[in-house]
């Protein structure tokens, strides 16, 4: 697999230089400061690729970027209301662009009002290092006691509203700020912060729309844009729910399998593809990795790799977990690289000019550098997906070593 590095721009806390020196051959970037609906140009472009290009001594980084993550898709185009329209038409003049530029992947999200959710940015963990975490407890105190959604607790089970209605009552008002806060913080390079009163104002707009409508406004919006894609020898990836289960009574569409499966079949055309997220998927018990990666694996245009810890089990699918060391937690990361390599190997043996599949090293825990820094960017620190690059690195070397294949 091709390694490469997600960059938020200049004000990542990780330099280009960084990015270098850990080895990666390529970059995962986007223009995060334009918002949804607007069009990607072709010098606002250039100038990210110059920015990938060049180290900070001005010398040339080599460098290229290979992955666009995420060109957005807006509430506008989920939801089919207002200048949704507009929108899908400045995605495609985004593609054509990305295109000219020799872009190639783009991912994207179909997750509506709220990216990757998580409850803790910087839970403890033995040793001090900290990670991410999502705690079911913490979620049913926001959506009960601090946004108090309409409908939450006919939701809600009895057993879990208990607990959550104790928890809440021995939160002092910091504690109860910093949870909301922790809730719609958003990725480090993300547009814009939600407020309460926007996060209900959503979820308001979201009434009538359940798992089946939000479906065929997904597939309504690849039957606009994968046949440019296809035109265009682009490569569209939609990236997996964060986490992998229904939030605050919205729908989630691509959380399993079977989700990605219909997507796939309804607009199937080889530019129609998937980002294989080990993490976000894995957070579901249910979803079965290595199987995943070797059913799916023609239609994987990018891959994401992390490991998650699932702990106590919640209702349904969902339930608490925290980000793992990436060759710890409760999926087998070896097996999954196992196939990826192997879709790879299957890549090569049709001649598909695509058979090398970018990787990257995907979240990580803050350890060492990362918590002296005095700089802290939740999910994306430096040493700890310097290390996670490390030991999957170490894993693929080990699975394409001629005594692996001596030894059975």
């Amino acid at each position: 697999m091709r390694e490469t590095w997600r960059w938020f721009g200049p004000k990542d806390i990780v330099r280009i230089d960084d990015i270098v020196m850990a080895g990666a051959a390529g970059v995962v970037s986007a223009l995060h400061h334009l918002p949804p609906g607007v069009a990607w140009g072709d010098d606002a472009i250039a100038t990210r690729q110059a920015e990938i290009g060049r180290l900070g001594s001005g010398a040339p980084s080599g460098l290229t970027w290979d992955v666009v993550e995420s060109l957005p898709v807006s509430e506008a185009i989920r939801q089919q209301r207002g200048d949704w329209r507009d929108h899908i038409a400045a995605w495609t003049r985004s593609l054509e662009a990305l295109a000219r530029a020799g872009i190639r992947i783009v991912c994207y999200n179909f997750m509506p009002v709220l990216d990757w959710t998580r409850t803790d940015l910087a839970w403890p963990l033995h040793g001090g290092g900290t990670c991410m975490r999502f705690d079911h407890v913490d979620f049913a105190v926001f959506d009960l006691h601090i946004l108090a959604r309409p409908g939450a607790a006919k939701e809600v089970g009895a057993p879990l509203r208990a607990v959550a209605a104790e928890r809440f009552a021995g939160m002092d008002e910091a504690a109860r700020d910093r949870l909301v806060q922790n809730i719609v913080a958003g990725l480090p390079g993300g547009h814009d912060r939600l407020t309460l009163a926007d996060l209900r104002a959503y979820l308001a707009a979201y009434a009538g729309i359940d798992a089946a409508r939000l479906r065929a406004h997904l597939i309504d919006f690849l039957s606009e844009v994968v046949p440019v894609a296809e035109r265009l020898g682009l490569r569209l990836c939609c990236h997996p729910d964060d986490p992998p289960w229904p939030l605050l009574g919205l729908p989630r569409v691509m959380s399993t399998e079977a989700d990605y499966r219909a997507v796939l079949d309804a607009v199937d055309l080889p530019a129609n593809g998937m980002t294989f997220c080990s993490g976000s998927l894995g957070a579901r018990a249910d979803n079965d990795l290595p199987g995943i990666a070797a059913r799916l694996g023609p239609r994987i245009h990018f891959v994401h790799l992390r490991n998650v810890q699932r702990e106590a089990a919640g209702e349904g699918p969902g339930g608490s977990f925290h980000e793992a060391a990436h060759l710890g937690g409760s999926s087998d990361m070896v097996a999954v690289v196992a196939a990826l390599m192997a879709e790879e190997a299957r890549r090569r043996a049709e001649g598909r000019a695509d058979a090398e599949i970018p990787m990257r090293p995907d979240h990580g825990q803050d350890i060492t550098y990362d918590l002296t820094a005095g700089r802290t960017q939740p999910g994306y620190p430096l040493v700890g997906r310097l290390r996670g690059l490390a030991e999957l690195r170490g894993v693929a070397a080990a699975l394409a070593h001629p005594a692996a294949a001596q030894a059975g």
